[in-house]
């Protein structure tokens, strides 16, 4: 991937920043090569505030987080776009301003904010609202990390794949592998004002059973089936990782001694977990913010997917990634509630089973 040799002319830019913690990870390419292709602007980013955490705070200026409306009534949501604006503005006049969520209130923001020129992919009804809208007619063939990079296709002509922006590891000693745009990611210089949480001593492995789907969330009977197995297979203790929605989940499954398991969710926001991924033999997760999070950290990681589009929203990163899947006829269906009758209802993940994710994960054991 090359950086075009004339630097463009904004000084300052706007970025609406995507909404959930696996799309904020995912938009990591998208922010290198902003800051590549502006290394003296001054670039801020607005976002809501449960990924304020997770911006990375080396290639931007500045995080402003958004107005959250107190109501879910329109006319809520509609003041608290005004809000955010308002804001905006005080930091302003923006040269440029890119959306990364294809919503009508992020491009509606950058317009009230005043930003020069709005950059985004025409959907929800908000093209007139974006002097330098894209077409999103292939989007559906694109990873979502390239489908944010293409908005820098004014900036970025032949942006490549970014599944290949970490490059492929080397497959024995010998293999130089193929080398990528960044060899790992920093955690420490991407979020220098969080704490993280200091792993344990002895050896361990990551359980991350949360997510906000129920499409794509594993039961807890396979939790433990799973938890079971490597207990009998390995000395390697077991943490449960996530936030207060899991806290629950975990307390139930840290009570049950045979399976060595740990409850240490809701310690910090997801960024601090970034040293307990880092240091794991292993991380197992659904798909999920956290997910994603673990690969950008470089844990090697088993994913059980659900009804998600694997071709769009695997995780990718410096850490290695396995996935498995149960293809049924109507997956991947991306919603988040299945909607299959009783005796087939989440059969993509009931028929995944703990010694199918056990097998994959002993296979490539480092």
């Amino acid at each position: 991937m090359t950086i075009r040799a004339k630097k463009a002319l904004a000084k300052k830019i706007l970025v609406r920043a995507p909404n959930w913690i696996g799309d904020q990870l995912l938009a990591l390419p998208f922010f290198y090569f902003l800051r590549q292709a502006y290394p003296h602007a001054e670039i801020t980013v607005s976002c809501v505030p449960w990924v304020q955490s997770i911006q990375f705070k080396n290639w931007v200026d500045r995080v402003i987080p958004l107005t959250q409306p107190e109501g879910n009534d329109l006319w809520s949501k509609f003041r608290a776009w005004e809000s955010s604006a308002r804001t905006l503005r005080k930091y302003g006049p923006f040269d440029l301003g890119i959306c990364l969520p294809q919503s009508f209130s992020s491009a509606w923001i950058l317009a009230r904010a005043r930003v020069s020129k709005r950059r985004g992919y025409h959907a929800d009804g908000r093209g007139f609202l974006l002097n330098e809208g894209l077409e999103g007619r292939n989007l559906e063939s694109l990873h979502r990390s390239e489908e944010y990079v293409q908005l820098l296709s004014r900036e970025i002509p032949n942006p490549g794949s970014v599944r290949d922006f970490w490059g492929v590891p080397p497959e024995n000693p010998l293999d130089d592998g193929i080398p990528g745009v960044l060899s790992e990611f920093d955690p420490a210089a991407a979020w220098p004002e969080v704490v993280p949480i200091d792993p344990p001593i002895e050896k361990y492995w990551v359980l991350a059973p949360g997510s906000m789907a129920e499409s794509r969330k594993w039961s807890e009977a396979a939790w433990v089936g799973l938890a079971r197995k490597v207990s009998q297979e390995t000395s390697y203790k077991g943490l449960i990782v996530g936030g207060s929605l899991e806290s629950p989940l975990a307390q139930r499954l840290s009570q049950d001694s045979s399976l060595r398991l740990e409850d240490w969710t809701h310690r910090g926001v997801a960024s601090s977990y970034w040293k307990i991924f880092r240091r794991a033999q292993f991380s197992v997760c659904n798909d999920s913010g956290l997910a994603h999070l673990a690969s950008l950290c470089g844990s090697q990681i088993q994913v059980v997917w659900g009804a998600g589009r694997v071709q769009k929203t695997r995780p990718i990163g410096p850490g290695s990634v396995r996935l498995t899947v149960n293809p049924t006829e109507c997956w991947p269906c991306e919603r988040n509630e299945c909607l299959r009758v009783a005796g087939q209802k989440l059969e993509c993940l009931s028929g995944i089973s703990p010694e199918a994710v056990w097998k994959e994960i002993s296979s490539g054991l480092r």
